[in-house]
């Protein structure tokens, strides 16, 4: 089997995505690792940490090549202003989305099979002037996807989301039978082409306590949730649901089901991360790219100081690995 080249982006400069990036440089892979980020602040940031590194520039014009620990291939894209670990600058915000951008151009291009990207801060983005509301809408707008879908992994536990980074206010009137169709389209799609899942079994989650107890605590899961189940199980999806969100997540349910759909954010994702936080892994479906990510943010005070751990970002580049070389069997 060819070797695999795989493009990883550090995110935030202030935060702990160069550290925990360099701790991954100093493992042996069997691919090749491209880090789409300023070169020469990797270089500060591994003389803050006492690391003791050899850096090269990337190219992708010649053939993969296995990992070499403690070597740091760069493909350097320029920060606007010098990074101080910690401190946020509104002004390296579109040095954070120019390394996105190119990781996802040489994915679309072929020249990287995969992408795995490390904790962003949407607050300084936000606060430069520019429209972000995260990772997963940014990929699917410059891989002109229509319909990303964001589901966490850790260990079996899976769960996808209808709706993602929204204010809990947006969410009903977000949610539509559309939407929620599509989503759970692509994400049974997603866990049969990625996941290698012959028939998944998607459990749903209602949108109201008690998923609306028979429409006396909401109108949605009646009127929304409901007839979108019935319509794909007549198409031979295999659903459960609208399940209460409060018994979902409980072991005899998950031990039936390859996957949860939550309707928002803070409906499955906290569960997620308490079963796996740390180890857990961010999987965009619905893109023509892999795309793999961690599971925690920038953790500001632990920049530059060696204590990050980088756990999850070794988790999702050992998934994404995994599901490049699947993509390459199918």
């Amino acid at each position: 089997m060819s070797v695999l080249r795989i493009a990883i982006t550090p995110g935030e400069p202030a935060g702990i995505g160069p550290d925990i990036c360099l701790q991954l440089s100093q493992l042996n892979w069997p691919c090749e690792l491209v880090f789409i980020a300023d070169k020469s602040m990797l270089v500060s940031r591994a003389q803050t940490l006492g690391l003791t590194l050899k850096f090269q520039t990337a190219s992708t014009k010649h053939a993969p090549k296995k990992h070499i620990k403690n070597v740091v291939s760069v493909l350097n894209v320029p920060l606007d202003t010098i990074e101080s670990p910690g401190t946020l600058d509104r002004n390296n915000a579109n040095y954070v989305l120019n390394t996105l951008a190119t990781a996802v151009d040489l994915c679309l291009n072929n020249n990287c099979q995969a992408l795995v990207t490390g904790p962003v801060q949407k607050s300084i983005i936000n606060d430069a002037g520019i429209d972000f509301s995260g990772h997963t809408e940014f990929l699917a707008a410059h891989c002109d996807a229509a319909h990303p879908v964001m589901m966490l992994v850790a260990n079996q536990l899976r769960v996808a989301l209808a709706t993602t980074h929204l204010p809990l206010r947006q969410v009903s009137e977000t949610l539509t039978q559309k939407l929620l169709h599509k989503t759970i389209t692509i994400l049974n799609q997603g866990l049969i082409k990625r996941f290698c899942i012959d028939k998944p079994r998607i459990a749903i989650c209602g949108l109201n306590p008690h998923a609306g107890e028979g429409g006396h605590l909401g109108k949605e899961e009646g009127t929304i949730i409901e007839p979108v189940i019935e319509s794909l199980k007549q198409q031979g999806l295999r659903l459960t649901g609208p399940l209460p969100a409060d018994t979902a997540f409980t072991p005899p349910i998950l031990q039936q089901h390859d996957a949860i759909l939550a309707m928002y954010h803070d409906q499955g994702l906290p569960t997620l991360k308490y079963a796996g936080f740390g180890d857990a892994i961010n999987v965009t479906l619905g893109l023509p790219i892999i795309r793999t990510s961690v599971d925690h943010g920038t953790a500001l005070p632990l920049a530059g100081s060696g204590k990050a751990k980088s756990s999850s970002l070794k988790a999702a580049l050992k998934l994404a690995i995994e599901l490049a070389n699947q993509s390459k069997l199918t």
